[in-house]
């Protein structure tokens, strides 16, 4: 179990850390000559029962309000220390305040110095202490009367009784979610290299384990592990560990990075959040009022951003995006601290519900629906309520950085839809979801054919764009497939269209335009212009435009720029080479096709204007899931 200290400057949080485990935690020369903590100390001592107790001596001064904030988190209890000459000080409400709004629940007091004062006082400070905690979760919490400095005190002796039943009464930690460890401290060793402590918050990790920095991405593998203090070939959720890490220096990290599994290191500069203001902080937060977060071991500046308000007053709560100064790791149920702008006070905290918050439509509909959801995900842990707010569907690694559990881990609703994705991960629907997304492209189509009832429809990746540019590539082709396969949607040449809809020429049209799509067929990679074709057939130029445009509305051509027009058969093979080329640049293409730069170009901007390719710089990069399909001559 990890007991965090809590309590105002010189109550006696170090003294009591030394009696209960024997270790003396101001390791610092400064500390030693002001007789005061400034840094986290940490301290170890076994229990009856067989478990380790670890203690974590934070400091009492204001001033080290961020250490103190570093050092609570991830703690198993608290104990809130207050000295019985001074009885409650400004630090003993702050330091209660920063444990509440962190989520400790679990607490006992230790009330020092009682060598100091006479029994009236000492019963007086119980009753403020009593009256102090009645409205809190340590309303029931266990006063012990210490004096700290005596040998064998019985206070002491005590508490620490209690502390091993609280050990023993805690429930385990669920080891199946991934391992992240908030670093609170950085060193080297001689002969061993980097060394990072924290509290490891989920999971588990082995001597060998590949983990990644959060943020900087950076890969360390696990050389060593001390445990609790000891050494060890693994550690897990719940306990102290001391990582010897290699791949990476002492510069590259500091006080607040994450140490964590591969699959949950991506990070933002934006959180949304569920954030309450204490009913004493003075203080009404505004669009963009600025502030300090302390969330995990890291310390950030940071700007709020109301999703469902204006404002928000002292002791209201409400849903907000953070606007950080620098990336940060995080996950849903993540809980931190916010103090003024000036870092003078604490002035609220929160729970993380989305650790990747949208810069842009950030209070729609849809924006707070999928908070809801996630606030029920972290009461829950159910899937099926993401899911059901994620219309266009979720992926694999999204939920697994949500739930922090492995893919194999995840329990998913029996009818959900999965489509494979690019680079193995999976694209995760609702069955209920497909059949709204259908009847999206359905609509999407009818309205399409209202407004142009003479085009034959739109080609595959144009009506994605009109009916889901957001989707994804994959999801839009399978679903597009389906309606083929069952009728509900047809296609010609590469239109799409409604089993209702047809856009056909006359016998005679049919007539005129044979010979001009055997040019067409006939002029290769290089067809004739519409004035051209006019001559060599004999006919009059607007009447082969008019031609043209209709069979292209029919889909049996295709108009790359005006007047210019070609075959299925010529632009599939465009396309093939298209896929042939190991780099697709305009003077690449110009080589292999013979033709010059301009219509290399125009040809190149068709296939990204039909959504075959994508231009990234000066290449073209076909698009993941696109196929270019043509069967007729």
């Amino acid at each position: 179990m990890i007991v965090g200290t809590a309590g105002h400057i010189d109550h006696g949080k170090t003294t009591l850390t030394r009696a209960l485990t024997g270790v003396d935690t101001d390791r610092l020369k400064e500390e030693k000559a002001r007789g005061i903590s400034i840094e986290l100390g940490y301290a170890y001592t076994p229990l009856g029962n067989g478990e380790i107790l670890g203690v974590i001596d934070v400091p009492g001064h204001e001033k080290f309000i961020r250490t103190m904030a570093a050092g609570v988190t991830g703690i198993d209890a608290a104990l809130l220390v207050i000295a019985a000459d001074d009885g409650i000080m400004p630090q003993t409400l702050e330091h209660l305040a920063i444990l509440r709004l962190l989520g400790v629940r679990r607490g006992a007091v230790a009330l020092t110095k009682i060598d100091r004062v006479d029994t009236p006082r000492v019963e007086q400070v119980e009753r403020d202490i009593e009256a102090l905690l009645a409205a809190t979760d340590f309303a029931d919490a266990p006063i012990f009367r210490t004096n700290a400095s005596a040998a064998a005190d019985e206070g002491v002796q005590a508490l620490l009784r209690h502390l091993a039943l609280m050990a023993a009464a805690l429930p385990a930690s669920d080891e199946r979610r991934l391992f992240r460890l908030g670093v609170d401290r950085v060193f080297t060793l001689s002969g061993q290299g980097t060394i990072v402590t924290g509290t490891a918050l989920a999971g588990s990790v082995r001597v060998g384990d590949v983990l990644q920095l959060a943020p900087g991405g950076q890969p360390a593998r696990v050389r060593s592990i001390h445990a609790q203090n000891r050494s060890a070939d693994s550690g897990r959720a719940g306990q102290r560990l001391a990582l010897n890490l290699s791949g990476v220096s002492k510069e590259e990290i500091q006080r607040g990075t994450w140490v964590v599994a591969p699959a949950l290191a991506a990070c933002s500069e934006r959180i949304d959040a569920e954030l309450t203001l204490t009913p004493d902080c003075g203080q009404t937060l505004k669009p963009w009022s600025p502030l300090h977060l302390h969330l995990g071991a890291a310390h950030h500046t940071a700007n709020v951003v109301m999703l469902d308000g204006d404002v928000l007053a002292p002791g209201q709560t409400g849903r907000v995006q953070l606007v950080l100064d620098a990336p940060v790791h995080a996950v849903p149920g993540d809980r931190f601290v916010i103090r003024n702008a000036q870092a003078t006070a604490t002035i609220g905290g929160g729970t993380v519900l989305d650790p990747f918050g949208p810069a842009r439509k950030r209070r729609s509909a849809t924006r707070l629906a999928w908070l809801r959801a996630l606030s029920d995900f972290v009461g829950s842990g159910d899937v099926a309520s993401l899911l059901a707010r994620s219309p266009l569907g979720l992926r694999m690694s999204a939920l697994v950085r949500l739930s922090q559990l492995p893919a194999d881990q995840i329990a998913l609703p029996t009818d959900t839809i999965e489509v494979a994705l690019q680079g193995g991960d999976q694209l995760l629907l609702a069955a209920d979801e497909v059949q709204m997304l259908d009847a999206r492209i359905l609509d999407g189509l009818a309205e399409f054919h209202a407004r142009a009832p003479d085009d034959a429809g739109p080609e595959l990746w144009r009506l994605k764009r009109i009916v889901a540019p957001e989707m994804e590539d994959r999801l839009w082709s399978r679903l597009i497939e389906t309606l083929i396969a069952a009728g509900r949607v047809k296609q010609r040449g590469r239109s799409l269209h409604l089993p209702g809809h047809s856009v056909e020429l006359s016998e005679q049209e049919q007539a005129q335009a044979k010979p001009l799509l055997a040019s067409l067929l006939d002029g290769a990679y290089d067809p004739p212009w519409v004035r051209d074709l006019s001559r060599d057939h004999g006919m009059q130029e607007a009447e082969v435009r008019r031609l043209l445009l209709k069979l292209s509305k029919t889909g049996e051509i295709s108009q790359l720029v005006p007047d210019l027009f070609y075959h299925p058969k010529r632009l599939a093979e465009l396309a093939a080479l298209v896929t042939s080329l190991p780099e697709v640049q305009a003077s690449v293409f110009r080589d292999v096709t013979g033709l010059g730069r301009k219509r290399a170009i125009q040809i190149l901007e068709f296939f990204d204007r039909v959504g075959y390719t994508r231009r990234v710089g000066n290449i073209h990069l076909i698009r993941p899931n696109a196929v270019w399909s043509y069967s007729g001559e």
